[in-house]
């Protein structure tokens, strides 16, 4: 099993999107960002992945700048270059043009040889009720796991 390190996650993504599939995609970064990236100071939160001739690139993902980088560090949220298979590409092309798909990140981690990788996501937007729906299920899981808690507390 490949052993990796979560950096970043994206729990918004999960609040405003029903994902329907994932992508594992490598990501083109600096020296001083990649720097940043082990060091856990990156933000998942606003960004969107995009699709422009024949490249992805992924839009306001912020990296912060790394404190010893001085001259070397770029701009935090400047767009950065997606790694994926042409193949690949395509057919996300084919999801993007369907109506109400889109492309979000859901996690940054770095993989057992070092490197950064982004999951993402083909998400389609959730309505208010979805989430009203959501939060319904999580709030009567929360209450089951509290009943069941204080029971067991009795015996």
């Amino acid at each position: 099993m490949k052993e990796k390190k979560i950096v970043a996650n994206n729990k918004r993504a999960y609040h405003e999107y029903f994902i329907e599939d994932r992508y594992e995609a490598g990501i083109v970064l600096t020296g001083t960002e990649i720097k940043s990236v082990r060091g856990g100071k990156v933000s998942l939160k606003e960004s969107y992945a995009k699709i422009e001739d024949g490249e992805m690139f992924i839009y306001q993902m912020n990296i912060s700048p790394y404190e010893q980088g001085n001259r070397y560090n770029v701009n935090s949220l400047r767009p950065r270059k997606l790694l994926l298979h042409k193949e690949e590409i395509r057919k996300l092309l084919g999801y993007v043009q369907q109506k109400g798909l889109t492309l979000v990140p859901l996690s940054l981690y770095l993989d057992q040889n070092g490197r950064a990788k982004i999951e993402l996501g083909v998400a389609r937007g959730k309505k208010l009720y979805d989430k009203r729906e959501d939060a319904a299920k999580k709030d009567a899981m929360r209450r089951m796991d509290q009943e069941q808690k204080s029971r067991n507390n009795y015996r």
